[in-house]
């Protein structure tokens, strides 16, 4: 029970933090989609009402009621479904079985105890009345038809009601009776008249709540006797989520018959503790969480402190930290590509400086507990926990800072130039999303089962410095090099998941499971790597470089004869460089005349690269690593300079793609 232990320390803590309009839901209450706001006075008296969007409210709730089910799901004390709180819902024909005896006898039991308050009495007034229904209707809330029967469509030519538009449907039907009213009592005296932000009202509830009595039972996370839970919350990733962490059946599917009597021998958790380790995991994924569909992943401080997320991008970090910049944001990249200097290191420095200011002032100390956790359900009604782990700063920091630097490398940022004319450029590792658009493609945005596959591995890998799956990277790199499966205007991406897998190839090899194929390599141009397979890539590089500018200067829009055939240079080199170096004469005749300085210098460094070459392997046909794709994207780079001086001329680059 080490988590619902974390959580419940958690929410304590949290009760001391400043955190605006995201504090932590209080005890005994739950978290719901508000459709219709009802107005009263504090005699009871109906003012005025009107249709919410898209609001959420925090309502008191019993902890039946919080994780209701069933055909006779228990009303919640005070707000609820127009089926609950109206008396007249039957007399207007309502679809559905009323709920009002229950609702109104919860209601009279809190406003009649010692723990009642004036806003909730005057609501118990006016529901008593019994022209919920009857009011809503004067008011054009809700709508009946001629026959005072609330409708279930809007046949009508004029635009639907705003009702119409917020309930949920099925098969183009509604239930007017779904509505969800929250209440506002406006008392002479007092500026704030929504029950749902009344902290004194709530406070009132969950005294009155706590005091209700039941049985005592000892607490497995806390080791006392207190009273003890029979429903744990759910609702924790969404208001419609009806899974849970902690629950039972034993009346009806005996699932404990046979070795414990009841459920509550098998584990016994306190009522208190329960809500509070509940509401703080709720108030930490709406926060923080990192959603793949029904699968979601969180890390936090049980102090309450800052801690960056397993998938956040660096880039986003902002200034949560300190004002240094974690990546090498580049305004254009041109102007600052020395690959003379170590940008590893640089990076390094600054993206340590970074993480250390989580540890510095009011933040993390030494003896704090970061927990990463993810929570996952293959059925509607049941929450596991796919992933568990609880770390020291100082681990959690150091680990999070190795997959930051294993896997960094050059980055495109952004499909479209900004306003200063470039696309931006970072030196940082790629984000959970570009992994998943570098790996997988569009297919990704319609199959939430390969997003939270591909999360679910990727996770001890980002935390805990295991080894990068091979397959993972091998298909990265695949996607990388069929750039002729890319459309003209899609060029940009390919840019993008050709870095991407650059970054995952270079930090495979950081963590190789074979500490003797272990290598590093740097993020800039190695101009002493001989390796065959970097080299090559150096060669595709020059020879894009030399046509992409011939077909600029031009004004021609298409994929170079490099580009085209680098899947099959990837497979078979020596025998496909012979027929790009041959496809290059023709434009390097063109170019010529007009840039001569541009051709001598490209035609150098054709020369520059081929010498370095072991004349044995450069023969060979045998199909090249994904290291290759490292010494092309560095050329690439290098050769991205806006301007050169080459033999007293001045040499303009063409434009991107």
């Amino acid at each position: 029970m080490s988590w619902i232990q974390k959580l419940y320390d958690t929410y304590e803590h949290a009760q001391a933090l400043d955190v605006s309009d995201q504090d932590v839901m209080p005890i005994s209450h739950t978290l719901q989609n508000a459709h219709i706001n009802i107005v009263i006075d504090d005699d009871g008296n109906f003012k005025r009402a009107r249709v919410l969007e898209k609001t959420k409210v925090v309502l008191p709730a019993t902890e039946a009621s919080a994780g209701r089910s069933g055909k006779e799901p228990p009303p919640h004390p005070l707000s609820d479904k127009l089926q609950y709180v109206a008396q007249d819902y039957v007399v207007y024909g309502g679809n559905k079985k009323p709920f009002f005896e229950g609702y109104a006898k919860q209601l009279g039991e809190w406003v009649h105890s010692a723990y009642t308050h004036p806003k909730a009495l005057a609501v118990f007034n006016y529901v008593s009345k019994g022209t919920v229904i009857h009011d809503l209707v004067a008011e054009k809330v809700c709508y009946v038809d001629k026959n005072e029967v609330l409708l279930s469509q809007w046949l009508e030519e004029s635009e639907a009601p705003l009702l119409f538009k917020v309930l949920p449907k099925d098969k183009g039907k509604l239930d007017q009776g779904n509505a969800l009213v929250c209440w506002s009592v406006e008392i002479e005296g007092q500026s704030l008249s929504n029950t749902w932000q009344d902290k004194s009202l709530q406070d009132a509830w969950v005294q009155y709540d706590i005091n209700r009595g039941g049985a005592t039972s000892f607490c497995c996370v806390t080791g006392n006797e207190t009273v003890a839970a029979l429903n744990h919350p759910a609702k924790l990733r969404h208001t419609g989520d009806k899974a849970k962490l902690i629950s039972a059946n034993d009346s009806s599917g005996y699932t404990f018959r046979g070795r414990f009597l009841d459920a509550q021998q098998a584990v016994s958790v306190g009522f208190e503790v329960t809500q509070k380790a509940h509401n703080a995991l709720r108030w930490l994924l709406s926060r923080q969480g990192y959603r793949n569909g029904d699968h979601v992943t969180v890390s936090w401080a049980v102090s309450g402190a800052q801690v960056p997320q397993p998938f956040s991008d660096p880039n986003e970090w902002g200034s949560e930290i300190d004002d240094l910049s974690v990546v090498e944001k580049v305004f254009p990249v041109e102007n600052v590509l020395n690959h003379s200097v170590d940008l590893g290191l640089s990076f390094a420095n600054n993206f340590k400086k970074k993480l250390a200011g989580y540890c510095s002032g009011k933040s993390l100390e030494l003896t704090d507990s970061i927990v990463v956790m993810s929570l996952d359900s293959a059925t509607p009604g049941r929450m596991a926990i796919s992933y568990y782990r609880d770390f020291r700063p100082t681990e959690y920091l150091d680990n999070l800072q190795q997959w930051h630097l294993d896997f960094a490398w050059w980055q495109r940022a952004s499909k479209d130039k900004k306003d200063h004319g470039y696309q931006d450029w970072y030196l940082c590792a790629p984000s959970l999303w570009a992994i998943l658009q570098a790996v997988y493609g569009d297919i990704i945005k319609s199959n939430d089962a390969l997003k939270k596959n591909l999360a679910e591995r990727l996770l001890p890998t980002i935390i805990e410095k295991r080894d990068f799956p091979i397959d993972i990277q091998r298909r990265a790199i695949q996607r990388a090099t069929n750039r002729q499966s890319y459309k003209q205007d899609e060029q940009w991406q390919w840019e993008q998941n050709l870095g991407v897998a650059c970054a995952l190839y270079r930090g495979y090899y950081q963590r190789h499971p074979d500490i003797k194929k272990r290598r590093t390599y740097q993020m800039a141009l190695e101009t002493e790597n001989h390796s065959r397979d970097y080299l090559y890539g150096r060669l595709l590089a020059i020879a894009e470089n030399i046509e992409q500018f011939a077909l600029d200067k031009a004004g021609e829009k298409r994929t170079t004869t490099a580009g085209r055939l680098m899947q099959r240079f990837a497979d078979r080199p020596f025998s496909t460089w012979k027929n790009i170096e041959l496809a290059l004469q023709p434009y390097i005749q063109r170019l010529q005349n007009s840039s001569g300085g541009f051709v001598v210098d490209r035609k150098q460094k054709l020369d520059e690269v081929q010498s370095l070459f072991n004349s044995e392997e450069f023969i060979q046909d045998k199909a090249l690593s994904g290291e290759f794709l490292l010494g092309f994207h560095c050329q690439r780079l290098v050769l991205r300079k806006k301007n050169e001086t080459v033999n007293n001329e001045e040499v303009k680059e063409g434009s991107e793609s």
